[in-house]
C-alpha cells in the first residue's frame, strides 16, 4: 500500500470511528426488515452474560453434592439468598476451547474453533448476537456490549464477548456515564440534530466504502483480508445508521434527576464494588426501560481483571490465577471469587426487586456467569466455573447443582489441590457442553434452531 494511499485510509478510518462512537453492531438480515417493529404480543425476553475472568479458586468454588439439597461452597454462598431463582453448573466444557489459554473470553460465547497460530484470526457468531437478531426487533439498540476494558482488544486478548455473524468483535464501552449518554442521552438540539448526524456519519461511511474499493485493488492478500475485516465492521455500522433512524420519531424513556445524577457521576475502576454495581445498574435501567434486551458484560478481561483495594486485594486477577498452589494466594482468589458472587448477587436482587408487568424483572431475565477458564494457573478449561439465574417466566427450572463429573468418581471422592487440577484438566463426561446451555437460552429466547456449534441438545434438567 502506498504512503499516500495509507494515510487516506487510516484518516477516514478515525474520522469514522470517531464520527460513530466506535460503535459496530450486527448487520441485519433482508428477512428481519423492518428495522423497527410493531409492538410485540409476547412479553420480552432478555439475557445477560457475565465473565469472570482467568477461572476461579476450585477448591471454594466446587460444590461437593448434586442435586437440590445442596449446600453453597465458600466462594458462591453470596448467591445461597437466590437459591430457587439460579442453577450452579459442573462440569460444562467447550470441546474446541480444550487446550487454550487466554483465547477462552473470545470463544466464551462462539465455541468456535480459533487458530491462535494466525495473525488474523476469525471468530465466528457469538450466542448473543443471535439473540440480537431476534429482539432487535423491538428496541433501540440491538444488543449492549460492556467490559473493564473498551473496544474490542486484539485476538487472543478479548475486551468483548459479542461477535457478529462475520466473526467481528464489537466493541465495548467501558464507562457508565458515556453509555447512560448513549442509551438515554438527548442530542443537543433534538431529532434534527440526531438526523443531521446519522446524515453525516452515512456520509463517512459511504466515503469509506469507495475508497476501500479502490484500495483493495492494490493490496497484497494478507492486507486484503484484514481489509476485508474491517469492511465487515463498516457494513455492520451501516445497518446500525438505519436502525437509529427508524427510531428518531420515538422518544428515548424520561428518568427521573436521581437516576440521571447518578450516571453522571465520574465512578473510578479504583473503588471496585463501586464500579460494578453502577455498571449493573444501568443494565438493570437499560433492560427495565426495553432499551435492549441483550446484553454482554466483561467484567474483566484475562489480562485485566481489577485489583479489589476495598477488601485487601492488590493483584490484579490474573496475577492471582497465577498462584502455582501458593496457600495465601489461593486465600486471596477466594476472596475475589466471593466478591465476584457479592457483585452478582446485588445485580440478581435489582433484577427481582424491579417488576416487569406483574413479574420480576428477574423472572423474564436469563443471566449466565461464568469463564472460559476454570484453573488459571495452567489456563485449564474443562469443569468451568458457570452460574445460570432467572428466566423462570421463560420456562426454566432452578434450585439446583447440576454436576457432570459426579457419575463418574469414585463414591469416597474428596475434592483437593490435585484432584481439583484434574477435573480442570479434562473433561468427565464429552458430553457435558457449554453450548448445550447456550441452545437451552437460544431457544428460550425464541431463536428458532436445533443446534449452536457443538451442541447435541438443550438441557433437559432446567425446562
Amino acid at each position: 500500500m502506498s504512503n499516500i494511499l495509507s494515510q487516506r485510509w487510516l484518516l477516514n478510518r478515525r474520522h469514522f470511528l470517531r464520527g460513530l462512537g466506535a460503535t459496530v453492531a450486527l448487520p441485519f438480515l433482508d428477512a428481519m426488515r423492518p428495522l423497527r417493529a410493531a409492538a410485540a404480543t409476547d412479553k420480552p425476553r432478555r439475557s445477560v452474560f457475565i465473565y469472570i475472568p482467568n477461572g476461579v479458586n476450585g477448591l471454594s468454588w466446587q460444590i461437593p453434592k448434586a442435586g437440590r439439597d445442596f449446600e453453597f461452597s465458600e466462594a458462591l454462598a453470596p448467591l445461597a439468598k437466590h437459591r430457587e431463582q439460579l442453577t450452579v453448573f459442573s462440569g460444562l466444557h467447550h470441546p474446541n476451547g480444550m487446550g487454550s489459554a487466554h483465547v477462552c473470553a473470545d470463544l466464551w460465547l462462539t465455541g468456535a474453533k480459533l487458530d491462535t497460530n494466525q495473525r488474523s484470526v476469525r471468530n465466528s457468531v457469538s450466542c448473543d448476537q443471535l439473540m440480537a437478531e431476534v429482539t432487535s426487533l423491538h428496541t433501540r439498540f440491538g444488543s449492549l456490549e460492556l467490559s473493564v476494558d473498551a473496544g474490542v482488544g486484539q485476538p487472543n486478548a478479548s475486551n468483548t464477548l459479542a461477535f457478529s455473524r462475520d466473526g467481528v468483535a464489537l466493541p465495548a464501552e467501558e464507562n457508565a456515564r458515556a453509555v447512560f449518554q448513549r442509551l438515554f442521552g438527548v442530542e443537543p438540539g433534538g431529532a434534527k440534530a440526531e438526523a443531521d448526524r446519522l446524515k453525516t456519519n452515512r456520509s463517512v461511511l459511504d466515503l469509506v466504502l469507495e475508497e476501500a474499493k479502490s484500495l483493495r485493488r492494490n493490496l497484497g492478500g494478507e492486507d486484503r483480508s484484514k481489509l476485508d475485516e474491517y469492511l465487515h465492521a463498516v457494513r455492520d455500522v451501516e445497518q446500525r445508521t438505519e436502525r437509529l433512524e427508524s427510531w428518531l420519531d420515538v422518544p428515548k424513556p424520561v428518568l427521573g434527576k436521581g437516576e440521571t445524577e447518578h450516571f453522571q457521576r465520574n465512578v473510578s475502576k479504583s473503588q471496585a464494588g463501586d464500579y460494578y454495581r453502577t455498571m449493573y445498574d444501568i443494565i438493570v435501567l437499560a433492560l427495565r426501560t426495553d432499551t435492549t434486551r441483550v446484553v454482554t458484560y466483561m467484567s474483566g478481561s484475562e489480562r485485566n481483571g481489577l485489583a479489589i483495594p476495598e477488601i485487601g486485594i492488590t493483584q490484579t486477577r490474573h496475577q492471582l490465577s497465577h498462584h502455582n498452589g501458593d496457600v495465601d494466594i489461593l486465600a486471596r482468589l477466594t476472596k475475589s471469587d466471593v466478591f465476584f458472587m457479592q457483585q452478582l448477587s446485588y445485580f440478581l436482587e435489582q433484577l427481582q426487586t424491579v417488576k416487569d408487568g406483574d413479574e420480576p424483572l428477574l423472572d423474564r431475565t436469563m443471566v449466565l456467569t461464568g469463564s472460559g477458564m476454570s484453573y488459571g494457573h495452567s489456563h485449564s478449561n474443562a469443569n468451568l466455573p458457570i452460574v445460570l439465574a432467572g428466566g423462570r417466566g421463560l420456562g426454566l427450572k432452578h434450585g439446583q447443582h447440576i454436576d457432570y463429573n459426579r457419575p463418574h468418581l469414585k463414591d469416597d471422592y474428596k475434592l483437593d489441590y490435585d484432584e481439583w487440577r484434574n477435573l480442570s484438566g479434562s473433561p468427565k463426561d464429552g458430553n457435558a457442553r457449554l453450548s448445550n446451555l447456550m441452545l437451552t437460552m437460544l431457544q428460550k429466547m425464541d431463536v428458532h434452531t436445533e443446534r449452536f456449534v457443538d451442541s447435541l441438545g438443550p438441557v433437559s434438567e432446567i425446562v
